[in-house]
């Protein structure tokens, strides 16, 4: 089974992340919502037939392997903002599908398929005591896996049997597109930004008091926390993981398919400019795959010994008493708001939000949080609380804040004046560049891009590339020839010469268009199976089965 989705690796798990299907989140135990002591549960039904609570409770089983497989960490609970009863009726319907068109899938094909998916953890191991070891660690089943396999593989029967128009898709036409997304231009920019006017602004103190007085929200320092904590690098199990990544000489082949089948969006998702980078990376990656779970657990038992203590001796800094006793050093941040976070940690919004949610009685310590190089357990500290500092304490930043944005009115007010001149001078036959000096614009010449270009070196910091009004809204609604009308930006504006398409490279067209057409043919695929699954879950009952709570499991008032 496992060489059957290797095949098809890319596209397969494109489907499977793709927006119709929400993304996991991590949970503690896998029973969190199947409490079999709330008595009987309503779970609805599908096209007419009824969800038993047996067949639920599988899906959901399934549901957080699926997330562990994707991801290579299992669920952990508390994350705002998911909904796993939602994730196992998506998955349930996804399931009854392939039931109902009666997809056969041989014993060989699911063997082959979760033997390859266990060992891209260890490409050494005995593939049926990994499996075992991962499955118990959890309190799953092999049933569990085996049937999670048998649908991951059905669901691939499915994209290609519900999705199938999506793969036709001529060379030619692909070749069209192709040369749409990668033709660049050569272009100028003339541009107005406001730091070539703050000189020209007077900042009066009447003027600063009135701009205080109407933007007072703006220098209100919100609600702040600081958390101490203790901190369990990645970094510590460095030894460990290298012995694992060792037994995995698979690595670099596995980074050399995906960039044949599609060079572009590997680099695009690993953040790279080579395919020797990307193998670094992966590298990368991997090696912190294999350290995160073993900062985890080290972790964990911490958090063991602080609930057991907190138990027998409530107070609010357990965390430091225990850390002390054991010889963790701790630390404390610096005060954070609950928007950006602690600015000396490298962690995610979910690292703020528990700190946020910390009290010196109730909770004054965390679950492990993860970082991108650590896992941490926070507690509580000090909660400072929001307020609106007086003029004098931001008075420099309140007249720099005035004279930016008077800056700024006087850049656009000079492209506009700029814009009607070079409408004028071009109507009466000159050149772009004759208006330029007449009118003393200086036209930068910017680095040829297309609709495929990620990424431009300093113009990003003056306007973006892909958002409606952006550099490439503007470049490629303008003729070859033209220019644009006056553009705004963040800091004024500017205004784009679009002076001719530029000749396409016939040999990394002739290199690329064999991975493009697979993409083209994955992106079509993608989207008529989204269409088809919209439509489906609307005439089964899913979407108003998922649109109404009280129709979900157990109820929303005998939640458990």
């Amino acid at each position: 089974m496992i060489g059957t989705i290797r095949k098809h690796q890319t596209w397969l798990w494109a489907i499977i992340i793709t927006v119709t299907i929400i993304s996991f989140v991590v949970f503690f135990s896998p029973y969190s919502k199947l409490n079999p002591t709330r008595g009987p549960a309503q779970f609805g039904s599908l096209s007419g037939e009824r969800i038993g609570e047996e067949e639920f409770a599988q899906t959901e089983r399934e549901i957080y392997l699926r997330a562990f497989f994707m991801t290579g960490e299992w669920p952990e609970s508390g994350k705002k903002g998911f909904d796993p009863i939602r994730e196992t009726y998506q998955w349930l319907f996804l399931v009854r599908k392939q039931r109902d068109l009666g997809f056969a899938i041989s014993d060989q094909t699911l063997a082959d398929a979760a033997r390859e998916m266990v060992t891209r953890f260890d490409s050494r191991a005995n593939p049926d005591v990994l499996v075992q070891k991962l499955l118990e660690a959890h309190r799953f089943t092999m049933d569990d896996f085996q049937r999670y396999v048998r649908h991951l593989v059905g669901l691939q029967q499915l994209i290609s049997t519900v999705a199938l128009g999506g793969k036709l898709v001529t060379p030619q036409e692909a070749k069209g597109l192709y040369v749409r997304e990668h033709e660049e231009l050569a272009t100028e920019a003339v541009f107005f930004s406001a730091s070539n006017y703050l000189d020209k602004v007077t900042a009066t103190p009447e003027a600063i008091l009135a701009f205080y007085t109407n933007s007072l929200p703006n220098y209100r320092i919100p609600e702040r926390v600081q958390v101490s904590y203790v901190k369990f690098d990645f970094t510590n199990f460095l030894a460990e993981a290298e012995k694992e990544l060792a037994k995995m000489t698979n690595l670099n082949q596995q980074v050399e398919e995906a960039y044949r089948q599609n060079p572009t969006n590997l680099l695009r998702e690993l953040k790279v400019q080579s395919l020797e980078e990307a193998k670094e990376k992966y590298r990368e990656l991997s090696r912190k795959r294999l350290e995160a779970p073993r900062a985890l657990e080290k972790a964990r038992e911490l958090g063991r010994e602080l609930y057991d203590r907190y138990e027998k001796e409530p107070r609010a800094d357990v965390l430091q008493v225990v850390a002390k006793e054991k010889g963790l050093p701790i630390q404390i941040t610096a005060p954070f708001d609950l928007k950006n976070g602690p600015k000396e940690l490298e962690v995610g919004p979910s690292f703020a939000e528990a700190a946020f949610a910390l009290t010196p009685t109730n909770e004054p310590f965390s679950r492990p949080l993860p970082g991108d190089d650590a896992i941490y357990i926070i507690g509580f500290e000090k909660l400072i609380p929001g307020e609106v500092p007086p003029l004098e304490q931001v008075r420099e930043k309140v007249t720099a804040d005035y004279k930016y944005r008077e800056a700024v009115t006087q850049a656009r007010a000079a492209g506009a004046e700029f814009a009607q001149k070079l409408n004028t001078g071009l109507a009466a036959g000159k050149t772009f560049a004759a208006v330029c000096e007449e009118a003393k614009g200086k036209p930068v010449e910017l680095p040829p891009f297309s609709i495929s270009t990620r990424s431009m070196t300093n113009i990003e910091d003056i306007i973006s590339l892909d958002a409606r009004g952006g550099l490439k809204d503007l470049a490629f609604s303008t003729p070859p020839g033209k220019v644009s009308q006056f553009q705004m930006t963040r800091d004024g504006g500017l205004i784009l010469h679009v002076k001719s398409k530029l000749p396409l490279d016939q040999e990394k067209l002739s290199k690329e268009l064999p991975a493009f057409v697979n993409y083209v043919r994955q992106s079509r695929q993608n989207e008529a199976f989204n269409m088809w699954f919209n439509r489906e879950a609307k005439r089964s009952g899913l979407d108003a089965l998922l649109a109404r709570p009280e129709d979900r499991v157990g109820r929303a008032a005998k939640k458990s």
